[in-house]
C-alpha cells in the first residue's frame, strides 16, 4: 500500500515514482492481456469460419478418400487442386472440433455450390457417390453380362453368375432366370458379385413366395419349373394384363399333354444363329428348347422373369384357352379351339404381310 504518513519529501517523491511504475506495469499487463485475448478470439473466429470457404469449382468433380487418409491430408489435396486456400487451418480446426477427424473412405462428389463445410459434412456422413445398373426383365444372362461389362466403377470378375450360384450351394452351372431383374445401386469399385448376390437373393425370395402361393391347378411340379414357365410368359407378353391369360394357355396345354409350341424358346435355343426370323426349318430342328418338338418345358428358363410373370405362372386365369396369336400391337387373340385359332392367325398374319 502507498502511504505518505511521516515521510520526508525525498522519501515521498521516491515512493510516488515506485507507485507510478507499478501502475504502468499493471496497465501494460492489462493491455497485453486484452490484446492477447482479442488476438486469440480473432484466430478462433478465423478457424471456425474456415469451413464457410466456398470451393472453387466450375463443374462437379470427384475425389477419392482412401483408407488411412486424414482430414488434414484431404484438405491439403483440395488446395493442391486449386479448390481452396489456407489448408493449414484445418490442422488447428480439428483440435477445436475433433469430430472432423472422423471422415469415411469412398468416392465423393464436389459441386460448384459447395463450401468446404458442406463437403466435409457429406464425408462425415459417408454419403459416397452411388452408381446404378438395371438388370432388365425378359433379358438373358448373356444380355445382362454385356450391360454389366459397360458399367462404370464396377469391379468385374470371371464368371460372376456362377460364382454367386456356388456361394449359395448351387453347383448346377445354370444361372439363367435365377437372378431378379431390378435396378441395383452400388458404390465405386464394389464387386459385381456383390450386386449379383443381392439379385440372386431377391429372386429366390420372390420365387419361393410365388411357389407357396400357387393355385391348386398349376401343372408344374417344382419351384424351378415355375421359374421356367414364368420366363416363357415374360417373353410372350406384350401387354401386362395378358400375363394370366398367357399363363392359362400354357398351363392348360401342360394339363392336356400338348406341346407348348412357343417361339421364344426356339429363339433361345438357336442362340447366335437367330437373325430376326424363325424359318420352318428352325421349327423342325430337334433342340432341347424347341417346344414344337419336345413335350413339356425346356430344361432351363430362357430369360429373367418379372415379379408379375412369377405371379401369373403361379396363378393362371381360370379360362379354357389353348391358343393365342399376336394382333401385332402387343396384344393377342386367345382361342379355345384350333379352328378359331387358325381363323385368327389367317386374319392377323395376312394383315401383317400386307
Amino acid at each position: 500500500m502507498c502511504s505518505t504518513a511521516q515521510l520526508t519529501l525525498a522519501q515521498f517523491t521516491g515512493h510516488v515514482k515506485r507507485c507510478n511504475l507499478f501502475y504502468k506495469w499493471a496497465l501494460s499487463v492489462c493491455l497485453s492481456l486484452i490484446l492477447l485475448t482479442g488476438s486469440v478470439s480473432v484466430a478462433i473466429n478465423s478457424l471456425t469460419a474456415y469451413p464457410e470457404q466456398a470451393l472453387k469449382l466450375d463443374k462437379p468433380t470427384q475425389v477419392t478418400i482412401a483408407a488411412g487418409m486424414s482430414v488434414t491430408k484431404l484438405v491439403q489435396q483440395l488446395e493442391q487442386q486449386g479448390l481452396l486456400t489456407d489448408s493449414w487451418k484445418i490442422k488447428y480446426l480439428v483440435k477445436l472440433k475433433p469430430e472432423l477427424a472422423q471422415i469415411r473412405t469412398g468416392l465423393y462428389e464436389l459441386f460448384p455450390s459447395d463450401t468446404l463445410g458442406s463437403f466435409l459434412q457429406r464425408v462425415l456422413e459417408g454419403k459416397v457417390v452411388t452408381f446404378s445398373v438395371t438388370l432388365v426383365e425378359g433379358k438373358s444372362i448373356k444380355e445382362w453380362q454385356s450391360s454389366l461389362d459397360e458399367q462404370p466403377r464396377l469391379s468385374l470378375s470371371e464368371a460372376p453368375f456362377l460364382t454367386v450360384l456356388k456361394a449359395h450351394g448351387d453347383d448346377s452351372g445354370l444361372p439363367e432366370g435365377k437372378f431378379y431383374p431390378e435396378t441395383y445401386y452400388y458404390h465405386a469399385d464394389e464387386s459385381v458379385v456383390d450386386v449379383l448376390n443381392r439379385s440372386y437373393v431377391m429372386m429366390q425370395s420372390a420365387l419361393n413366395a410365388a411357389w407357396e402361393g400357387r393355385s391348386d391347378d398349376v401343372q408344374v411340379k417344382s419351384a424351378y419349373e415355375l421359374l421356367i414357365l414364368a420366363s416363357i410368359i415374360e417373353k410372350e407378353t406384350g401387354q401386362a394384363s395378358e400375363r394370366p391369360l398367357i399363363s392359362a394357355v400354357f398351363n392348360n396345354r401342360l394339363k392336356l399333354g400338348m406341346r407348348l409350341q412357343t417361339d421364344p424358346t426356339v429363339i433361345y435355343g438357336m442362340g447366335e444363329r437367330f437373325k430376326g426370323n424363325i424359318t420352318r426349318k428352325d421349327l423342325q430342328e430337334a433342340t432341347a428348347f424347341n417346344t414344337y418338338k419336345i413335350k413339356g418345358l425346356p430344361p432351363t428358363p430362357i430369360a429373367a422373369p418379372s415379379q408379375a410373370a412369377l405371379e401369373a405362372a403361379a396363378n393362371p386365369a381360370a379360362v379354357d384357352y389353348l391358343y393365342f396369336v399376336s394382333r401385332n400391337d402387343g396384344s393377342h387373340v386367345f382361342s379355345k379351339t384350333l379352328k378359331a385359332h387358325n381363323a385368327a392367325v389367317n386374319q392377323y398374319q395376312r394383315r401383317k404381310k400386307k
